[in-house]
């Protein structure tokens, strides 16, 4: 349910900033092209339901982007160049085609919130538990049949999806997530 309105708050407010007519001036931006122009001014990147299969290496360059939403795209792979984004703090990975994630995600020291939800991903980088700052981490509807132990180490999650995995077991890290609020395990095959 959470996670639910999380996605719909999300939505009311790409609606807003679509019809409110913000500015690229206050930072945000709706097309890469623009964005990569203007790097240090890009603070909002969103890239929903466009057609990306990959991003360019020269993402590296939005050194103050803090929300990135690529939501709905047609991803198949993520740059390393990804863990050079040291100001991001949501990134909106739902409903692509990741098969795999860079080690380099890990690097991403400031990421709050990580929404993999419904790609083909079949495993996590262990790099993941880097992540200290991580409080909603989505991994539901994938092709994760395990996870690795290092997961246990994001002591500042509240909210962890799994649900829809292929998942028989959990390691006993999980026990380590003393902040964990909420912990969905629906309909694992």
């Amino acid at each position: 349910m959470l996670l639910f309105l999380q996605r719909a708050a999300v939505c009311i407010l790409i609606f807003l900033f679509l019809f409110t007519e913000l500015r690229a001036e206050e930072g945000f931006y709706w097309n890469l092209a623009e964005a990569l122009q203007n790097p240090s001014k890009v603070r909002v990147l969103g890239l929903a339901h466009q057609p990306l299969t990959s991003l360019p290496k020269e993402i590296r360059q939005l050194q103050t982007l803090e929300w990135l939403n690529l939501g709905y795209s047609e991803l198949t792979s993520l740059p390393k160049e990804i863990g050079q984004l040291q100001n991001l703090q949501e990134l909106n990975l739902w409903a692509n085609q990741l098969a795999s994630l860079p080690m380099e995600i890990g690097q991403l020291q400031n990421l709050q919130t990580l929404d993999l939800g419904d790609n083909q991903l079949t495993s996590i980088p262990k790099k993941i538990g880097q992540l200290q700052n991580l409080q909603r981490l989505n991994l539901g509807g994938n092709q994760l049949s395990s996870l690795p132990m290092e997961i246990g180490q994001l002591q500042n999650l509240q909210i962890l999806d799994l649900g829809d995995n292929r998942l028989t077991s959990l390691p006993k890290e999980i026990g380590q997530l003393k902040n964990l609020q909420e912990l969905n395990l629906g309909v694992t095959n």
